[in-house]
């Protein structure tokens, strides 16, 4: 690409960008350098961080490059080769990921800064700034450039104490260079973390995007998206992107990345049209995975929304979020979307009863209902029991008796199981093993984004799914506190042996089932707020039949 001047932005146009200081943590740093990088036509990014981000972080890539002089320049305040120098009457015209000149100045400000780039000379530039100290020498490099962040607030230990620990910031930086290489499937990215290669997509498209930050598995049920319209305002619009199988989803809604123009943001409203595309597809307690990017007409997108760019505005925000849904809708009914349930059927083990009445110990069973559901006769009324729901709740009380008691038992894997997980979670994984121990999990990192697992959890009757594991790193990951989100983390181990849809119980085993509920303490709800019962009384049987009597006619 032609490489662009550094130039410094008139006052009045300084004054119009809502920044401010924008590196409030390792992320941030590694947020603007990316944008640095790919502005600068990169396709090929290397990010190296050591600890938690704040001891050295790295970001190299092949892009255009700079001059010495622009060099120089690139490090002073609002300098910016992203904006006209002749005019920036229209902000909304930007069309790169930063036109803020102030990042590589804001991150000197708080660290010490190295920066070695060459334009494509027999000699590049090196410039290092420490201390408020510039000094600029000549350096070997190929096209490009580096830059090395390192003791990052140091004179600021406020700021470091107020940062959560290494394994947590990580794995934030670990989630947006992820969510880059969904946006950025051209571009080529890996991640280092203490010299272990965490996450690498190797440039060749969407799928292997997704491998990079998946694993093979997620990458081989999703199906890609391209959908283009006009919009009413005048202007082309375009969705592109991947979409997992229906069978592919995850507890929290963090797995659905959006992106316009390339650029990952934060917007409820995409993402929420993305999950409509889903429709009933998929349950509603549980999340696609999905990587959606909405390249908008010129001029419809404001990018100055927010400080630290995470946000965007959108002047045609409900026809581009209607074109959002019909594109992944569209996309998931050519695919091939069957999936498969296993079943778990274990309902001999005695919960620990409580000292009252049993609630069904006069109910009998009559049969199933397309083995979902169980009708039972209890006196005047028929009851309708929810199985899934039911068995439920039965091992959620389980499981949390046992983890009041004595944690949860671990069943070991012989041989042990290899899981790959998202960057963000494997950074979970880390930072939460004391948890993952008392729930029963016996984990290891493994490499890059694979943990070992040794041990599941088995206080349900059976042995748990790695599944379990995966969700309860991904809300752990999503910023969920364990110490509020236990008994959540206990709903969701409960739900993977429990009755599914499809799976027929024998009498013995119904009344097994409403045995073990009868023993809950709250045996009307499942663990998630549903009900497990229903009832309609021969009254209500009676008028609909048009019976004057209930019990004679």
């Amino acid at each position: 690409m032609d490489r662009p001047t550094i130039h410094r932005l008139d006052e009045a146009t300084v004054a119009r960008i809502a920044a401010g200081e924008v590196i409030t943590r390792p992320v941030r740093v590694v947020a603007e350098l990316l944008d640095n990088a790919l502005d600068a036509g990169a396709g090929r990014i290397e990010i190296t961080v050591d600890g938690d981000g704040t001891e050295r972080i790295r970001v190299a890539d092949d892009g255009c490059g700079l001059s010495r002089a622009d060099a120089e320049r690139a490090v002073e305040r609002h300098a910016t080769s992203k904006l006209p120098a002749e005019t920036a009457a229209d902000l909304t015209g930007v069309s790169t990921l930063g036109f803020r000149g102030e990042a590589l100045a804001a991150i000197a400000d708080c660290a010490t800064l190295e920066l070695v780039t060459n334009d494509g000379e027999a000699v590049g530039t090196k410039l290092r700034i420490e201390d408020g100290e510039v000094t600029v020498t000549n350096a070997g490099r190929a096209q490009g450039t580096t830059v090395t962040v390192t003791d990052l607030f140091a004179d600021r230990p406020a700021r470091r104490e107020s940062l959560a620990e290494a394994a947590a910031e990580f794995g934030r930086i670990s989630e947006l260079v992820a969510r880059y290489a969904l946006a950025r499937p051209a571009v080529r990215f890996s991640l280092t973390h203490n010299g272990t290669e965490t996450l690498s997509a190797s440039g060749s498209g969407l799928q292997d995007a997704l491998l990079g930050v998946y694993d093979a598995g997620t990458a081989s049920r999703s199906t890609t998206i391209h959908h283009e319209t006009s919009l009413a305002a005048g202007g082309d619009l375009s969705v592109d992107g991947i979409c997992c199988y229906p069978s592919v989803t995850r507890a929290t809604r963090e797995h659905v990345r959006v992106s316009v123009g390339g650029r990952p943001v934060t917007d409820t409203g995409l993402r929420q049209a993305v999950l409509s595309g889903y429709g009933s597809l998929v349950a509603g307690n549980r999340y696609p995975v999905a990587a959606i990017d909405v390249d908008p007409p010129a001029g419809t997108v404001d990018p100055n929304v927010h400080p630290a760019k995470e946000e965007v505005g959108l002047t045609a925000r409900e026809a581009i979020e209607t074109a959002v849904e019909r594109a992944v809708s569209e996309a998931l009914t050519t695919a091939d979307i069957r999936r498969t349930d296993a079943a778990a059927t274990d309902l001999e083990t005695e919960l620990r009863a409580v000292d009252r009445a049993d609630p069904f110990g006069e109910v009998r069973v009559i049969g199933p209902f397309r083995d979902l559901y169980l009708l039972c006769e209890d006196g005047d009324e028929l009851l309708v029991v929810d199985q899934h729901a039911a068995h439920e709740r039965v091992n959620y009380e389980r499981l949390r008796a046992t983890v009041a008691d004595e944690g949860v038992p671990t069943a070991p894997l012989d041989p042990p199981e290899t899981v790959s997980v998202g960057p963000g979670a494997a950074a979970a994984a880390e930072t939460h093993a004391d948890l993952l121990a008392d729930l029963g999990f016996d984990v290891e990192p493994f490499g890059g984004g694979t943990l070992r697992v040794s041990g599941l959890p088995a206080p349900l009757g059976r042995v748990a799914e790695t599944d379990a594991l995966v969700e309860t790193l991904d809300r752990l990951a999503a910023g969920h506190q364990p110490d509020d989100r236990r008994d959540a983390l206990l709903s969701d181990l409960a739900c993977h042996p429990s009755l599914k849809a499809g799976d027929r119980l024998t009498t013995g085993e119904a009344e097994q089932l409403l045995e073990r509920l009868g023993e809950c303490e709250q045996p009307f709800a499942c663990p998630h707020g549903r009900p497990t019962v229903c009832s309609l009384d021969e009254s209500t049987l009676a008028a609909g039949f048009e019976r004057g009597s209930t019990r004679f006619r």
